[in-house]
């Protein structure tokens, strides 16, 4: 007998469905689905086995409400197995309608209250530099309206001028912020010294070369646009 695998994005669907219960938060899943496929297929230099490496990049998801998407990508890449996904947020699982650094692998912070996780990628990518390991990369995934948060003016000032050329945030798009920016969001950041690409949210190839522009001396921002489906 052999045992099914789900390694694909084809099956990334099909374990989102193995999740059941009415608070999945779907459309904010749906919304991160492809950015988090491109980041741990093409660009994140991670793996299950080195989840404590020191070298391996961070990967810090702020958007951390409606985290089935994740949780599908992490089994996909084998992180997490695939049969847990059945017991989410029961009694005993490990995965919550929030991520739990301390019980998932491969999991950098636990997250759900948005606005933490831009300051906490600043911190990580500081932390970094001050051990002078240049190779990893931090990479943090934020949703537009979440930068209405205070907190993350400050995160994306400080970058700036700090030059941190290894920190990227990625903002997913879907025009759910309340307050909005003038000249929209990778206008808020080029003006504080980032290095900022607007792409198609589902548009893999596209992520992908943003990601992987070459942005020197500056951090990156990779704006997501996703229409709602």
């Amino acid at each position: 007998m052999t045992t099914a695998t789900f390694s694909r994005y084809a099956d990334l669907p099909a374990l989102i469905g193995l999740m059941t219960g009415d608070r999945k938060h779907q459309a904010a899943s749906a919304s991160t689905l492809d950015v988090l496929w491109v980041l741990y297929d093409q660009v994140l230099d991670v793996a299950p086995g080195r989840t404590d490496d020191p070298d391996r990049d961070r990967f810090l998801l702020s958007k951390g409400h409606g985290p089935a998407a994740y949780y599908a990508v992490l089994a996909a890449k084998g992180f997490i197995g695939v049969r847990s996904l059945r017991d989410w947020a029961a009694f005993d699982s490990s995965l919550g309608h929030h991520p739990d650094r301390a019980l998932i692998p491969g999991v950098e912070i636990a997250s759900g209250s948005l606005g933490h996780g831009l300051g906490l990628g600043l911190g990580t990518a500081l932390g970094l530099r001050a051990q002078g390991r240049t190779a990893p990369r931090t990479v943090v995934l934020v949703g537009d309206a979440e930068l209405d948060e205070g907190s993350n003016h400050e995160a994306i000032a400080v970058a700036g001028r700090l030059g941190l050329e290894r920190l990227t945030a990625v903002v997913i798009d879907n025009q759910s912020a309340t307050h909005g920016w003038p000249g929209g969001i990778a206008d808020r950041f080029t003006r504080e010294g980032w290095a900022a690409r607007t792409v198609d949210g589902r548009d893999h190839r596209a992520l992908a070369e943003a990601f992987g522009a070459p942005h020197a001396g500056r951090p990156l921002a990779v704006v997501a646009a996703v229409a709602p489906r």
